[in-house]
């Protein structure tokens, strides 16, 4: 396996993958530059915390998908921006013949696996640490796994989750609903918060897999989630 770090602008990315060369920087600049010269034309795109209507035609890929996804999670289409350059970028590698590839941006990851692999949740939660991961079984589909916090990071967030992760096998959507969600982990005690959080996880299921809602004293769960276990004490960029 090979390891490699692409920092463009604000996109930091952590590569973990079995091809030995692959060009990923020069595809991530593409996407980027893509990004760029559509918000200069169109300012609401990267402002706008809504889902906005787009009647145009003949969209960059990175543009229509993040719209694509902020439509079904109910956020503005920067919500889903990191999600879903992990989620190209891995597309574009399994275009080249990966078989096991893992692209985390922000937090925000997309793989594939022909191997079991540890996924760790970095929530800084007092009573949990940072020491429990998913453990993911082999497959041959693309998986994402996105996370949301109103503590940690520099992102967006209305409510003040821990963390929320979400399983999808979009990654550009997943990174969105984290976002929407964790918007809506309030209220008067921990309990509330992780209840009015999995109560608006409802009406996106059909959207995800699995949705982890960690909150002070309480932790919440929707749909199927791989295996938690206890992993050595990590920590993270932020």
């Amino acid at each position: 396996m090979h390891f490699e770090e692409i920092n463009l602008g604000e996109t930091h990315i952590r590569l973990k993958t079995d091809l030995e060369k692959h060009n990923l920087k020069s595809y991530v600049y593409s996407l980027r530059s893509d990004l760029k010269n559509y918000i200069a034309k169109n300012q609401d795109f990267l402002l706008s915390l809504e889902p906005l209507k787009l009647n145009e035609e003949n969209l960059p890929l990175i543009i229509k998908t993040m719209h694509e996804s902020s439509l079904k999670a109910d956020v503005g289409p920067m919500a889903c921006v990191a999600g879903t350059i992990s989620e190209l970028s891995l597309n574009y590698l399994i275009e080249n013949d990966s078989k096991n590839s893992i692209v985390e941006n922000g937090g925000d990851i997309a793989l594939i696996n022909d191997e079991t692999t540890l996924c760790g949740i970095y929530s800084n939660n007092e009573i949990l640490g940072n020491e429990i991961a998913f453990k993911i079984k082999p497959r041959k589909r693309p998986l994402g796994i996105c996370t949301s916090s109103g503590k940690i990071g520099h992102s967006i967030s209305f409510g003040s989750a821990d963390s929320v992760t979400v399983i999808s096998r979009s990654p550009s959507i997943a990174d969105g609903l984290a976002t929407r969600i964790a918007n809506d982990v309030y209220g008067p005690t921990s309990e509330d918060k992780v209840t009015k959080a999995l109560e608006t996880s409802e009406n996106y299921k059909e959207f995800f897999d699995g949705v982890l809602i960690i909150s002070d004293d309480n932790i919440g769960t929707v749909g199927k989630l791989p295996e938690i276990v206890e992993t050595m004490e990590f920590d993270v960029k932020i």
